[in-house]
């Protein structure tokens, strides 16, 4: 008598988490009214060191539990609301150091030419 295979039950199971994923992330983003172009992707990987992340648009989730990956979804979806939030204000004040490094860069060479000029 042969074993049953455990692997379409696995599959199952994690289409079902993702099914879960995804509504969660319809749900929140019909709450807050935000972040309508986002989407999730889960990949369980037990062995990655994030839980999870956001690129381009796509949250990805690597938490292989269920509900540490819902957890992961909240997290990485507020996180990214916050960040588009201070991106511009972040991209302002690296444009600022930028310049004021640049300014410095300028003054130090004069500083140098100077004092070349005297020795």
């Amino acid at each position: 008598m042969s074993r049953p295979q455990r692997a379409p039950r696995r599959k199952a199971e994690n289409t079902n988490i993702e099914a879960k994923l995804q509504k969660k992330l319809e749900r929140l983003k019909k709450k807050l009214n935000i972040g309508h172009e986002l989407r999730v992707v889960w990949l369980p990987t037990p062995s990655s060191k994030l839980s999870g992340e956001v690129k381009d648009h796509v949250i990805y989730i690597y938490e292989p539990d269920e509900n540490k990956a819902i957890e992961t979804l909240r997290h990485e979806y507020i996180d990214y609301l916050v960040s588009q939030a201070i991106e511009p204000y972040k991209t302002a004040a690296n444009a600022f150091i930028k310049l004021l490094n640049e300014t410095a860069y300028k003054k130090k060479e004069e500083v140098v030419d100077a004092l070349l000029k005297l020795l």
